[in-house]
């Protein structure tokens, strides 16, 4: 990293301060991290190797990208200005930096070229200071004493950026509630009342304001403080690769480590993560360098072990010497120094401290001094940096090295034989998961491979029988906890080079074995975890015959919720080309009940990928509707299609989905009700819905739903809409009779009605004559299919639909009608005429 402060290219004088690094080399080693406007919909305190995971598997779909010089820059389209923008990413995902580079940018001329100052005020300088007072002038200046020499007059009539980095670090109350206003930028105040104020816009209006945070901290800025919130999700795939290239001159070195993470999914997972491609770049490049004859790293400890190593014989030049005549003593420090490390970790793994002090280090009995003899773990595993106004703060360089630290520290100051155990139940308990990587590095730090590596910190450590501890893990697996904890205690296994589950489970998969199998709680969560961690991406997962039951589902939820895959369970028995459904779960004929819309609801109200969901032919009633409804009514849901079919749904599921899809209808497109019972009553809400100018369903199919011809009107009336965008309306196999039809004439004889697709039920051939008549005298209409199937229009009807195909203002390109007799020998046949238009003329048929 490196960091520097650059003040105005429009003033007579550059002012550079602090400034560490080439920032040449910053833009040669810089690669673009992927950025979008709005985060992931809504803060949350969860860990942050969650983020990443999700992060990794959900492609980048209905999101807006946007580019670091450009998160002031107001979107085409709007007009709103952006004068506070919150950007927030998990720790080591490239905050800083994106702020280091927006600066150099800047500074050389090359973007936000209309800003005249940048202040870029980090919060652990302003932790220093925190018990001072200040007004915003003395604040500028006691950082920048040489800007006394521009008035205040310039900086006011000046566009001003103030930059607040790294708000996760920020030991001050930051009171927006309790804090007096302040408007003087001369008045002195407590330095929280005058960053509220400055954030709050009371305190020089103008002023452009920068925060950065993990996502957990962002909750201290109210939300009305800000106008815009990014989030920085690191590398994608392709930058993956980008950076390991720039990061070797030697492309074949590059081309190796990029090949090696990219076989290990949970190291390839975490390279999403910079620090950690950094990490990986920094043991890999060692390794086959040297052409290391060991194994190379394959999961997280082994990597981080590796790491922790390599730093340690990093030692200042200087004590070299002293360490080849003293080897037993240097060996002492060594494990003395990590084991407070370590010690300093644990202690403030709860709280989630990154940033410390030189208080903080005191207490853990580390002396400052000492510890720059260690140059290799004090500048990569635990750094001092100088910040850029002077000020001593340490930190590790991110909270995953800090959680292995806190690991190795209780494995190697630990004797209790039922410490593992014990802290699989406290993770499995965690509701934001702040320990589930501290427990995977303890658990790996467990296994031979570990022991071997560390056999130079010759302590007491934890005497533990491996199988055991597997077998736990596998009766816990079997329990009833939430998906994520599930597939979470399979990542454990993973470090515990356990894989029998899903091996198993892939062995299925590649056999195509899992029809007609009764699939256990334990096997869904293993297939969920495959799916998740697979490098290749399927087109088509058939479960045919599969009962996965409400606790499959349960399981499976996390695939649901990132899913790349069309995900087909049920009666479904044709292959589907991933490129045309490419957010598709079916779960027709699985045996789920209303139990289980209460999880699908919570998946649908998250930041997930679905798009269409098919639960047909399961037993949801009202009651499971309902529950879902909370799900679809949810701004987060982005699903366009769902299918009910065959649910045991009455009116009082349609009032719950009516009123859902009015309070979120930007997304829904197709919506399946056939064959249950919504009524007359259920109908006339959901055209009432339609009505609705946000409404943006286009496919409504209520085949074989009790309806009669009272339905009819309010259908026809949703069709003179104006604002209607229903484009397929199946009524087929229902009571309509040929009042019905008359009914619903007028509607389609509307020059609004946009309808392609019709299939209604008529009585006999008097109905034909309406809906010929009406479809004559609408020259705008755009049907393009009628199903008449299974009718009784006679041959007089069929004679009317016919003509109205020779009809050259018609748009009919396929009719449909049924119970046509025809006489051979005496026998007569009920067949059905299909009649479609060619470019020259209309074809007929009877099948």
């Amino acid at each position: 990293f490196y960091e520097f402060l650059l003040v105005s290219p429009h003033s007579t004088k550059t002012f550079v301060l602090a400034k560490y690094g080439n920032p040449a080399l910053l833009n040669d080693i810089y690669t673009e991290l992927y950025i979008t406007e709005g985060g992931t919909g809504g803060i949350s305190d969860e860990h942050e190797v969650r983020h990443i995971e999700r992060a990794f598997n959900k492609p980048a779909i209905q999101e807006t990208a946007i580019k670091y010089s450009d998160i002031f820059t107001t979107l085409h389209g709007k007009v709103t200005q952006i004068k506070t923008v919150l950007t927030q990413g998990i720790a080591g995902i490239g905050k800083t930096v994106t702020v280091q580079k927006f600066i150099l940018d800047w500074e050389e001329g090359k973007e936000n070229q209309g800003v005249n100052f940048i202040f870029p005020l980090a919060f652990r300088d302003l932790n220093l200071i925190k018990d001072k007072e200040f007004s915003l002038t003395q604040l500028i200046h006691y950082f920048l004493p040489e800007f006394k020499e521009f008035g205040i007059t310039h900086l006011l009539n000046s566009k001003v950026l103030f930059i607040f980095d790294g708000l996760d670090e920020c030991r001050l109350p930051l009171d927006f509630k309790n804090n007096e206003i302040c408007s003087d930028v001369t008045k002195t105040a407590p330095l929280d009342m005058l960053l509220t104020n400055l954030m709050k816009g009371n305190l020089f209006p103008p002023a452009l304001i920068w925060i950065t945070s993990r996502p957990a901290a962002a909750t201290q800025i109210p939300p009305e403080c800000v106008d815009r919130v990014t989030e920085i999700r690191g590398f994608n795939d392709p930058q993956k690769d980008e950076y390991f290239t720039k990061r070797f001159s030697d492309e074949d070195l590059a081309k190796r480590i990029i090949t090696h993470v990219k076989s290990s999914r949970s190291l390839y997972i975490m390279c999403h993560i910079p620090v950690f491609c950094w990490i990986s770049a920094t043991v890999l490049e060692r390794l086959f360098v040297e052409e290391h004859s060991g194994e190379i790293p394959k999961t997280l400890t082994e990597m981080y072990t590796h790491f922790l190593i390599f730093q340690t014989s990093l030692k200042n030049e200087k004590y070299l010497k002293k360490q080849e005549t003293e080897p037993l003593k240097s060996l002492e420090l060594d494990k003395e120094f990590v084991l407070k490390l370590g010690k300093l970790a644990f202690n403030n793994l709860e709280t989630g401290n990154l940033i410390f002090y030189e208080e903080d280090l005191k207490e853990i009995g580390i002396d400052v001094n000492e510890a720059s003899v260690y140059s290799g773990i004090c500048t990569e595993v635990f750094r001092q940096e100088i910040g850029l106004y002077e000020g001593k703060v340490y930190c590790f360089v991110h909270l995953s090295v800090q959680e292995y630290l806190a690991a190795l520290h209780k494995f190697l100051s630990n004797t209790d034989t039922g410490l593992l155990e014990k802290t699989v139940n406290e993770a499995i308990c965690s509701k934001n998961g702040h320990l589930d990587l501290y427990l995977r590095f303890l658990l790996g730090l467990s296994v031979e491979y570990s022991q071997q590596l560390l056999k130079g910190l010759p302590l007491q450590r934890i005497s533990c029988d491996i199988a055991e501890i597997k077998q736990y893990i596998y009766k816990k697996i079997h329990e009833n906890f939430s998906p994520e904890k599930s597939i979470y205690l399979f990542h454990c296994l993973n470090e515990l080079n356990d894989s029998s589950v899903v091996k198993r489970i892939q062995n299925y998969l590649n056999s195509q074995n899992l029809t007609e199998k009764e699939i256990s709680p334990s096997e869904w969560s293993a297939l969920a975890f495959v799916l998740l961690m697979s490098a290749e991406e399927l087109e088509v997962l058939e479960l045919r015959n599969c009962m996965l039951r409400d606790e499959g589902l349960q399981r499976m939820l996390p695939v649901v919720q990132v899913s790349r895959t069309a995900l087909c369970i049920g009666d479904y028995n044709t292959s589907v080309s991933l490129k045309y459904f490419l957010f598709l779960f079916r779960l027709s004929f699985c045996f789920l009940t209303e139990r289980c819309c209460e999880a699908l609801a919570s998946t649908l109200s998250s930041d997930s990928n679905l798009r269409v969901l098919d639960l047909s032919n399961n037993d949801l009633q009202d009651s499971g509707v309902k529950l879902l409804s909370a799900g679809l009514g949810n701004q987060q849901c982005k699903l366009d299609t769902l299918r009910l079919s065959t649910c045991r749904l009455t009116e009082g599921g349609c009032a719950s989905l009516a009123s859902a899809l009015c309070s979120n209808p930007s997304h829904l497109i197709e919506l399946d009700l056939s064959y249950n019972h919504p009524g007359d009553s259920g109908v006339k809400l959901l055209s009432d819905l339609l009505q609705d100018p946000t409404c943006k369903l286009e496919t409504l199919r209520l085949k074989m739903c009790g309806l009669t011809e009272r339905c009819c009107e309010a259908l026809a009336s949703v069709l003179t809409s104006s604002s209607l965008l229903l484009r397929e309306l199946d009524l087929s196999d229902n009571d309509l009779q040929d009042s019905g039809v008359e009914l619903l004439s007028p509607g389609l004889g509307n020059k609004y009605c946009k309808l392609d697709i019709l299939r209604s039920v008529l009585g006999n051939r008097h109905c034909c004559t309406s809906l010929a008549s009406a479809l004559r005298s609408n020259p705008c209409s755009h049907l393009r299919e009628l199903d008449l199937s299974y009718n009784n229009p006679g041959d007089s009807g069929v004679k009317l639909l016919s003509d109205l195909l020779q009809d050259p203002t018609c748009k009919l390109e396929i009719l449909q009608c049924g119970s046509v007799q025809s006489k051979k020998t005496n026998v007569q046949y009920r067949m059905q005429l299909v009649c479609w238009r060619t470019q020259d003329s209309v074809e007929c048929v009877f099948v």
